[in-house]
């Protein structure tokens, strides 16, 4: 499993939920974004529908009918319906990603002693692949 830390900086979480969206379902796949709060959920969802005219980026909430038919769904909690094989911790908490191939952490500058021990606790885990990105002057930059 690849698990990916994104460092926020300049933008905001909704706006780097959309582009990584975008990535996974060029590539074929579904993807779960998970908050615990419903209002980043929400501007989540906004930015998805509004990212660019040229990707369709469809979602719905996990509770919600019909959820395990969505290629983004966002939900609470580490559960996909969807059967998505990626997921992105949106509110910059990890959770177990089980099951999936490859799992984002996006944290800010609040969250960022969380990271660092999520990071640390996940070092020499057998068959994962840590990375880490920074935001360098708008673009986002592979740091480890």
């Amino acid at each position: 499993m690849k698990a990916d830390f994104w460092q926020l900086s300049r933008d905001p979480a909704d706006k780097v939920v959309a582009m990584i969206a975008a990535r996974v379902l060029d590539e074929g796949e579904r993807l779960l974004v998970v908050a615990k709060d419903d209002e980043k959920r929400a501007a989540i969802a906004k930015a998805l529908w509004e990212a660019k005219p040229e990707h369709f980026l469809a979602n719905g909430e996990a509770s919600a009918d019909h959820a395990e038919r969505q290629p983004i769904l966002l939900g609470e909690t580490c559960e996909a319906a969807n059967g998505a094989s990626h997921v992105i911790f949106a509110d910059g908490e990890w959770r177990d990603p089980h099951g999936f191939e490859r799992a984002f952490l996006l944290f800010s500058d609040e969250t960022l002693e969380a990271a660092r021990a999520t990071w640390r606790a996940l070092d020499g885990t057998d068959g994962l692949e840590r990375s880490f990105f920074r935001q360098e002057g708008g673009k986002w930059t592979k740091v480890a």
